[in-house]
């Protein structure tokens, strides 16, 4: 996979039946990716598109953009939507179940199947 993506979307089917728009762009300090919409992602611009790091990061994304697409997640700019329930959002953190996290927390249940979903694929 030793390609330049430049600025056009990248298509590519991640697993039978899915096809994903992968865009490379710089993204904040210590962002690796973010899923757009279903059928979505970013990944920063930084991580070698050859690399096991690029891989784990476009499954974990690929893994929200499937979630998104299904409908089992949404995200806005002040919340969070998993399975019909909503999540108060500020200031790079969600409250969940009582307790602020900071977004990406691994213990965020959305999280743990992107998280799994980093090495077996989505």
């Amino acid at each position: 996979m030793g390609f330049k993506l430049g600025k056009k979307p990248y298509i590519r089917n991640i697993r039978e039946g899915i096809n994903l728009n992968i865009l490379r762009k710089p993204l904040k300090n210590g962002v690796m990716g973010e899923a757009v919409d279903g059928n979505t992602i970013i990944v920063n611009d930084k991580i070698p598109t050859n690399s096991k790091m690029y891989k784990r990061v476009v499954n974990h994304e690929a893994k929200h953009a499937e979630e998104m697409k299904s409908g089992k997640i949404a995200y806005g700019d002040d919340w969070v939507r998993e399975n019909n329930k909503t999540y108060p959002r500020r200031n790079g953190e969600i409250k969940y179940n009582g307790k602020w996290y900071p977004e990406g927390d691994k213990n965020l249940p959305w999280e743990k199947r992107a998280i799994k979903a980093e090495k077996n694929g989505i």
